[in-house]
């Protein structure tokens, strides 16, 4: 019945939707508790009545804020699909500064702070997670191909290692290289336990997206190479690996950004990195949540900066394989 409506009467039907749609995101943001104390402070005549009558002031607002929220996406439809971009990252920056704006921060605090975060924080949080990236990289590539090998001692050995680092979380692993190998007389430092942690956990996950996509090209690409009499070392790198990196890339990024992220555990042995400092500083005055923020913008800003290169090489790599 519903099928043969939206076939006999296709704007009846879109129109129904898009009303459907304003109630539920109204009634979503009733019942999530939203405030009418901005719609008093647009109207303030009507303030004291809408603190009267709270329930139906919180009414107006959710419907009011599901209108304004249809008439923005409206508006951002006539734009073209750039200019669409922008101005929903636009939007929802503002509305996030606002957000943040609103835990009455102290910005001299933070302003006071920032260098060091930066100087200090950022450049440690860099060189930890560049160094872990190419260990990773070296690891995977080496497990993939222990992975697909015919050998059962080189596979047993790459399968209990993807599972054992896979399976156990980072946090521990840092803990364990840092805490356990001075046990059996290896002392190692507090950066050099995070470099090694963070390399042997990604290096597990990564080996899986370099084993899938080797494992993508078709057997007939190795076969071919090994007819003009290429090595097999020469067929994996001359031939299958420049063609899997198209489909290895894209995955390979979101970890190197998710190791980004996660080089903040290395805080727990003491290592000075972005997540280290701003607990630190933030505790000097009681401005944890202040530190906090900005930590995180750095980390976003840094992530951004790891998308934009994802995407570089993306479009390198697609070119040569259009080629």
């Amino acid at each position: 019945m519903i099928g043969r409506f939206i076939l006999n009467y296709p704007d009846a039907a879109r129109r129904t939707g898009v009303l459907l749609a304003l109630g539920l995101v109204a009634l979503s943001l009733f019942a999530m508790g939203v405030s009418s104390a901005w719609l008093g402070r647009l109207v303030p005549p009507l303030a004291e009545w809408f603190a009267a009558n709270d329930a139906i002031g919180r009414l107006l607002s959710a419907v009011s804020i599901a209108l304004i929220l249809a008439a923005n996406w409206k508006l951002l439809r006539l734009l073209p699909r750039r200019q669409q971009i922008v101005g929903v990252w636009l939007e929802l920056f503002v509305l996030l500064m606002l957000f943040f704006y609103s835990f009455d921060l102290s910005f001299a605090f933070i302003a006071k702070k920032i260098g060091f975060l930066i100087t200090q924080g950022v450049v440690t949080t860099l060189y930890i997670s560049a160094i872990s990236i190419v260990i990773a990289t070296i690891i995977a590539l080496i497990g993939a191909i222990a992975k697909l090998s015919k050998n059962g001692v080189i596979y047993g050995l790459a399968t209990f290692y993807t599972s054992l680092f896979r399976g156990l979380p980072l946090l521990m692993q840092i803990y364990i290289i840092y805490l356990g190998l001075p046990q059996v007389g290896y002392v190692i430092g507090a950066v050099p336990a995070g470099i090694l942690a963070l390399s042997l956990c990604y290096g597990a996950y990564m080996t899986e997206i370099f084993r899938a996509g080797i494992q993508s090209i078709p057997r007939g690409q190795s076969e071919g190479a090994t007819a003009l009499g290429l090595s097999p070392s020469q067929t994996m790198a001359l031939v299958v690996l420049p063609q899997a990196m198209r489909v290895i890339i894209p995955p390979t990024g979101n970890q190197f950004i998710a190791m980004l992220k996660d080089s903040s555990l290395v805080s727990v042995v003491g290592v000075w990195e972005i997540m280290y400092l701003a607990r630190t500083q933030g505790q000097t005055e009681f401005r944890h949540i202040e530190m906090l923020i900005t930590a995180s913008m750095i980390y976003w800003i840094l992530s951004i900066g790891l998308e934009f290169l994802q995407s570089r090489i993306e479009e390198r790599f697609g070119r040569f394989n259009v080629r």
